[in-house]
């Protein structure tokens, strides 16, 4: 479907209000019940950056702020740092709430099993049959690996939580 008649469909409004010119989408919160399973992931198993932590100690819960860039982007200065993560997209913001580590009955609904809701976020990949060999290799559990169904051009992986991972990559297989 071509961008105009996209911009056609009913409710699309072709042309954006100008106040809404420089609103960027940061990011996307999920919650986790081990935090130090979901860091190890989400850092080590995907690349993301962790960019800033926040304790809330009386509210008994964490936040872990994490994007897909070079450490080296990220500002020293925590002001400068706060700034900068508020200003870029794709943030990846994971909610660790106090003791869920340790309740073997404790467990978050993924969204996609009834009743469903969110469904899942999605990594872009240079060379998906290279990062999928290496998730294999790495005993990353699939939801669909590339040789299921019909759609052979992605995969989903699953996080510590059980959320989908969906992984792209920008080129034609």
């Amino acid at each position: 479907m071509s961008l105009q008649a996209l911009n056609n469909l009913p409710g699309v409004t072709a042309q954006a209000d100008a106040a809404t010119h420089n609103f960027v989408f940061n990011h996307t919160m999920l919650r986790v019940k081990d935090a130090t399973r979901s860091l190890d992931f989400y850092t080590r198993v995907l690349g993301f950056s962790l960019v800033e932590k926040r304790d809330f100690a009386e509210a008994e819960f964490s936040l872990y702020f994490l994007a897909l860039v070079d450490k080296q982007q990220i500002p020293e200065d925590d002001q400068a740092r706060t700034q900068w993560m508020k200003s870029i997209p794709g943030i990846l913001e994971l909610t660790h709430n106090h003791g869920t580590e340790t309740d073997a009955e404790f467990a978050y609904h993924d969204g996609n099993s009834d009743p469903r809701g969110f469904g899942h976020i999605c990594v872009s990949v240079p060379d998906i049959k290279a990062a999928c060999e290496r998730f294999e290799a790495l005993n990353v559990p699939f939801q669909k690996r590339l040789s299921d169904g019909r759609m052979k051009s992605i995969a989903f992986i699953k996080d510590p939580d059980g959320y989908w991972v969906e992984i792209i990559q920008p080129t034609a297989l």
